[in-house]
């Protein structure tokens, strides 16, 4: 068996980033960009009330309560034409730019309106700058509000279009291809047969590869055929940046997936250190890199989050693309027994009063169970020897 770490270093020598690419704002969440973005003016663009009420001038209202005369309106999106002179007031709404004048807002609901609207009573004073979001408050003129190497989640999104960016320069989408094979494999609702079972593994995996910002490719199911395997293969590795199988790679298989892969393409065979997704294969053809996973459904999706997630972040840009465990807790004792191995258990994490997760099993721990992984949400990292117990520290790798 090979170390954990040794396996994924061996994956990322061969997963590179992609093309540096421009894409509109609307194309470019989870993607990441390569350039730093820079803002060409600032954010906000004018001085505007945050909340709705009265622009007044501080010194009027020191002395409240007191009435002010009212000479206008300003609404979002309105020009602050409107002077607020001496024992003035004008109504103004959240986000409405400042009128001249004005160095102050006083909320509503400190105020009270004049049946004709001719006048507002300010039951308390308020200082210079009261509820005023000024110019450049969130972002300066030139100010870098991204660097290079930024994952783009929605807020990323929003400030882009708040600085006027919508075209955005980022390493480009990967198009990752999911293929299943085997006779056993039905794809779709209908009765099994005997000896059949569900194509689960491809959908689980076309729904993780999505997860990482990805584009998944499914590439369907292809029978056990050797002339078909091949050409799905050749296909796949020439259609996509990276593609993604199950099954067929343990040491005492004999597949056509396997005898295939080995002949077209330049393959490692592994047996890594881990408890479950011991098997692991993962190479290239024709360039383009190959995860060959374990067909059990909890090892292929184990293995997908050490391997597979790891290399398809690198190829998107990220320069952390193993994601980073957090410590925790046992909730309960995770007893095992030495085997030279490091077991994954699946957990259910809650985080605590302390703001610490609490993990417990999230059901059977086999590598057929697949109920439990869909009821897990973290996966407990367990070193070799005879386990963790219950108020031990627990490091969690979160799915």
């Amino acid at each position: 068996m090979i170390p954990l770490e040794e396996a994924r270093s061996f994956v990322l020598t061969k997963c590179v980033a992609g093309e540096q690419v421009t894409v509109a704002l609307a194309e470019a969440g989870d993607l990441v960009t390569t350039t730093d973005l820079a803002a060409a003016g600032p954010i906000p663009p004018f001085d505007n009330t945050a909340m709705d009420g009265f622009a007044v001038r501080a010194a009027d209202v020191a002395a409240a309560p007191v009435t002010l005369e009212m000479v206008g309106t300003i609404a979002a999106g309105a020009i602050p034409d409107i002077e607020v002179g001496p024992g003035q007031a004008v109504r103004i709404m959240t986000g409405a730019p400042m009128p001249p004048g004005a160095d102050a807002v006083v909320m509503v609901e400190l105020t009270t309106m004049a049946t004709d609207e001719t006048s507002v009573d300010v039951a308390e004073a308020v200082p210079i700058g009261n509820h005023i979001r000024p110019t450049g408050d969130d972002v300066e003129t030139g100010q870098i509000v991204f660097p290079a190497g930024t994952h783009l989640k929605p807020a990323h999104l929003g400030v882009c279009a708040s600085i006027g960016v919508y075209d955005i320069p980022v390493f480009a989408r990967p198009r990752i291809g999911v293929i299943s094979t085997g006779d056993e494999l039905l794809d779709g609702p209908g009765p099994l047969g005997i000896g059949q079972i569900h194509d689960s593994n491809r959908h689980t995996l076309l729904a993780l590869v999505n997860s990482t910002g990805a584009r998944a490719v499914d590439l369907g199911l292809v029978p056990d055929d050797e002339e078909q395997i091949r050409d799905a293969m050749v296909a796949a590795a020439a259609s996509c940046d990276a593609v993604v199988t199950s099954g067929g790679v343990s040491m005492g298989d004999f597949d056509y997936v396997k005898k295939v892969l080995t002949e077209i393409g330049d393959m490692r065979w592994m047996q890594v250190a881990i408890k479950p997704a011991k098997p692991l294969a993962f190479g290239t053809v024709d360039g383009t890199p190959i995860f060959g996973l374990p067909g059990n459904p909890v090892s292929s999706m184990v293995s997908f989050e050490l391997f597979a997630r790891a290399g398809i972040r690198k190829m998107m840009g990220h320069t952390d693309p193993i994601p980073a465990p957090i410590q925790g807790i046992a909730g309960a004792d995770m007893l095992r027994g030495p085997d030279g191995k490091t077991h994954f258990a699946r957990v259910h994490a809650t985080a605590n009063g302390n703001g610490q997760y609490s993990a417990s099993f999230s059901g059977g721990q086999g590598s057929h169970q697949l109920s439990a992984m869909a009821a897990a949400n973290a996966l407990a990292i367990i070193p070799n020897g005879n386990g963790i117990l219950t108020g031990e520290p627990v490091d969690l790798l979160l799915l």
